[in-house]
């Protein structure tokens, strides 16, 4: 149960601290994040539920909403009207109904640029996982099979051609990591303009690409275009013996898709550290096969992002409350009418 927060009572007390209420954080410690938040006046309640009623429940009064992976939806807005920003842990925000939230006038506030070094190294180092087969190798050695080998052998890297989905600053810095080391890289991204593209990259449409590329790398954002994007049809246009790379939203790939063009031998493999479901029920038809590297959605994890994650979060909710913008707006929402004083 969240800790309670008693405000004195009678005709001296102070004016109530502003209540900022954490959903949830999965894996990282809200303690760096509830320092900030408290040492700017604000009383602190951490939940660790992803349930809607429990949320709004335990939020009621609330002024800030600290997310992780929580869903946020309109009817949830509409039972907390004292709610004016919601700030995420992470960079997507397609948890939460931002279009719903901004007609309601409350702020949503993303992560700035906080981890794409980790989640470019963590794409490199799965595509060099799936490339030198080391699933295949590693689950070989464990039954005993010393001498078997995979069909296709790997190969060389100097060889192969890497494909960049989102040529944003995760794909610009994987092409950075790529550069000089692969045959080829090509990147298709329909909203950077043509002076921006990244060193060593080929800008093509979207289907040289997924035609041309031995590994596919998504570093998309999930939205309603997005969403689905990596089909059966998508699927069957790469290359045989490719392979396909998530480090960014489940909901980009369909898994039934993925798990057909694998059993057929279409794709070599995948590697994701995202799922359509996370966690994954036991069930989940990508678990437990050689040719799939799964991680639990890590990607952004270093010693760095587990302090600095949960800080700046609270850092959007504190400028929020000093200067009434967060550090990292998603929206613009319209003042409110009536605004609720906070001091």
């Amino acid at each position: 149960m969240p800790a309670a927060h008693p405000t004195p009572a009678g005709p001296s007390a102070p004016a109530a601290r502003p209540l900022a209420v954490y959903t949830d954080l999965d894996d990282l410690d809200a303690g760096p994040g509830v320092d900030v938040l408290e040492r700017a006046g604000f009383a602190v309640s951490v939940l660790e539920t992803r349930d809607a009623d429990e949320i709004v429940a335990a939020a009621r009064g609330a002024v800030a909403l600290l997310v992780g992976y929580a869903p946020i939806t309109a009817a949830m807005l509409d039972a907390l009207p004292d709610l004016r920003i919601i700030a995420l842990l992470s960079r997507g925000a397609d948890t939460v109904d931002v279009p719903a939230a901004t007609a309601r006038g409350i702020w949503v506030a993303n992560l700035d640029d906080l981890s794409s070094d980790e989640v470019a190294e963590h794409t490199w180092a799965m595509t060099l996982t799936l490339l030198r087969r080391l699933p295949f190798f590693a689950a070989a050695v464990r039954r005993g099979a010393w001498l078997a080998r995979p069909e296709p052998p790997p190969r060389r890297l100097s060889e192969v051609t890497i494909g960049l989905l989102g040529l944003g600053r995760i794909g610009a810095k994987v092409a950075a990591l790529a550069d000089g080391h692969v045959g080829g890289i090509v990147g298709y991204d329909p909203y950077l303009p043509e002076s921006a593209t990244p060193a060593g990259v080929r800008r093509t449409d979207l289907d040289e690409a997924v035609r041309t590329a031995d590994v596919l790398c998504l570093h998309l954002p999930l939205t309603a275009e997005t969403g689905g994007l990596v089909d059966a049809d998508l699927l069957a246009r790469m290359p045989a013996g490719s392979f396909l790379v998530n480090p960014s939203r489940g909901g980009l790939v369909d898994p039934a898709a993925l798990v057909a063009a694998l059993d057929s031998g279409h794709l070599a493999g995948a590697a994701l550290d995202v799922l359509d479901v996370e966690p994954p029920p036991a069930d989940h038809p990508l678990l437990h096969r050689d040719d799939v590297v799964l991680t639990p959605h890590i990607g952004y994890l270093s010693a760095t992002t587990r302090r600095s994650y949960p800080e700046f979060q609270a850092g959007n909710v504190v400028a929020w409350l000093e200067t009434g913008t967060p550090l990292s707006p998603l929206n613009s929402p319209a003042p409110r009418s009536t605004e609720r004083s906070l001091s």
